[in-house]
């Protein structure tokens, strides 16, 4: 049985300038200038960044191809905009997912002019290439979400957006005191993010916020709040 403790300081940061603005981010796999063997995928994850962008501030139109990308918008206003001239915006708690395919170039934007917004993008392995482009989104109440792992992108779990990949996406805030588990088939491994809040004990390890676990070779994932906290959980195929 493995679990993989990753402290919030043994996650890349990385920083910059962007259009009207900055970013700061937490990459935790190798991304763009970031390499680090070690922490390249997980399962069908490639790709796990928590970015926050400064009032205002776009990451302008850039081009992606056969990706699965998730986004899930934990603080502010985030907009999105493709080259296709669709569009679209989220709160807090709102996700969406894009099937790049066989090409799109998109833009993240920080809608509001006065505060930031923190959003964290996954993306994933494709079931096959050139898929067509599409983009779905929702926004998630908290209350949907409370004491239990809410599916909100998957290719299996009804009501929840689409994903072409053998990956879920979980989102979950759990109060004080509560705790909430997730079975795990042979040959799958969960990747949870603590986002805000905690700590948490994940299969009885703590986990300080801004803290990630990895699990694999275990059937159950267990998660106890010591104090009101946000996650995520990619359950995927390793």
């Amino acid at each position: 049985m493995t679990v993989l403790v990753r402290p919030p300081e043994s996650i890349h940061q990385a920083e910059g300038e962007i259009q009207h603005g900055t970013f700061s981010g937490r990459w935790h796999f190798s991304f763009d200038d970031y390499t680090d063997p070690k922490f390249v995928r997980f399962g069908q994850l490639r790709v796990f960044n928590d970015d926050t962008l400064s009032p205002g501030a776009t990451w302008p139109l850039h081009p992606h191809r056969h990706n699965e990308v998730v986004t899930y918008v934990a603080a502010g206003e985030f907009r999105h905009e493709d080259d296709r001239g669709l569009g679209g915006l989220l709160h807090a708690g709102g996700v969406q997912h894009t099937t790049v395919g066989r090409g799109m170039s998109h833009a993240e934007i920080n809608a509001r002019p006065d505060v930031p917004m923190r959003f964290i993008q996954m993306w994933f392995l494709p079931e096959r290439l050139d898929l067509d482009p599409s983009v779905e989104q929702r926004e998630v109440p908290r209350a949907q979400r409370t004491n239990g792992f809410l599916p909100v992108v998957s290719p299996q779990h009804p009501g929840a957006l689409p994903l072409r990949s053998d990956a879920s996406v979980f989102a979950s805030y759990l109060e004080t005191g509560r705790a909430i588990s997730h079975s795990l088939e042979r040959g799958r491994g969960a990747y949870l993010y603590v986002l805000e809040g905690g700590p948490v004990r994940v299969n009885g390890q703590p986990l300080l916020p801004l803290s990630a676990a990895a699990l694999s070779e275990e059937s159950t994932l267990r998660v106890a709040a010591e104090h009101d906290a946000e996650l995520l959980l990619v359950d995927t195929r390793l």
